[in-house]
């Protein structure tokens, strides 16, 4: 498992775990939460990586949640499971604000994390989110959303 992969597993786990206990950022990101041989063994890049994700996360949430908001389809933001809350907020912070990362990777490596840790169906779910995400970045921000 490449070092950007295992960031992007920790900073979905610390967002997760943001948004289900309310923990300060900082806390989340010492990822004390880690078992004792899992922290010992994590490199400093694979550790600077996950943080600046759920940092940069957190910091932009608002406009993170209103993209997300604007690509659900039939489905209300309130009904989202944890899992896939967390694993959309971090992948369209990436879409939308690190432009150094190909979409499609950012896109894999969610579907990816999405069919490790969130249900059967979570994985198409996240794709066609994040794809509607993908084209509107691409063509530009367009008329605002309703709502």
């Amino acid at each position: 498992m490449s070092s950007r992969r295992k960031g992007r597993i920790l900073a979905f786990q610390a967002l997760y775990s943001w948004e289900a206990s309310g923990a300060e950022p900082d806390e989340i990101t010492h990822f004390s939460w880690l078992e004792p041989d899992k922290l010992e063994s994590l490199d400093r890049g694979t550790s600077d990586f996950s943080r600046l994700l759920v940092m940069g996360t957190i910091e932009n949430i608002m406009p993170v949640d209103a993209m997300i908001r604007r690509h659900l389809k039939n489905w209300d933001f309130s009904r989202l499971n944890k899992v896939d809350l967390a694993v959309l907020r971090i992948s369209a912070y990436a879409l939308m604000y690190q432009h150094d990362i190909a979409p499609s990777i950012v896109i894999d490596e969610a579907i990816g994390i999405s069919k490790e840790f969130g249900t059967d169906e979570s994985y198409r779910f996240i794709n066609g989110v994040l794809d509607g995400i993908r084209k509107t970045l691409q063509t530009g921000p367009g008329p605002a959303a309703s709502g």
